[in-house]
């Protein structure tokens, strides 16, 4: 468990808890002035959706699957890697697929 001080908890407290309705106050405030079918609306959507999607790939591959993929168990038995690795892109194409689906 990560180790901080009583200052940067109460620091991450007050942005964590003020970063939604600042952002929904924003959203207010643009909403009469927003196109969202303007280029630079588009591009802004298409820029913020990659580096979500980036992020997230990032962690899923990085963070998560690469401690179970360095198991000495796994390292040790083809079937176990075979089985794990199909298993890993099944799984991605399934969220590609559902990613496509939501976004058509």
């Amino acid at each position: 468990m990560a180790k901080y001080r009583k200052g940067a908890i109460t620091i991450m407290i007050l942005f964590f808890s003020l970063t939604t309705p600042t952002g929904i106050g924003i959203g207010i405030g643009i909403s009469n002035i927003y196109n969202e079918y303007s280029p630079t609306a588009l591009i802004v959507e298409g820029v913020l959706n990659s580096a979500s999607a980036g992020i997230l790939i990032y962690m899923a591959l990085v963070d998560l699957l690469a401690s179970d993929f360095m198991n000495p168990n796994l390292q040790i038995n083809f079937r176990l890697q075979l089985g794990s690795n199909v298993a890993l892109l099944i799984g991605a194409c399934s969220m590609s697929i559902l990613a496509k689906w939501g976004g058509a």
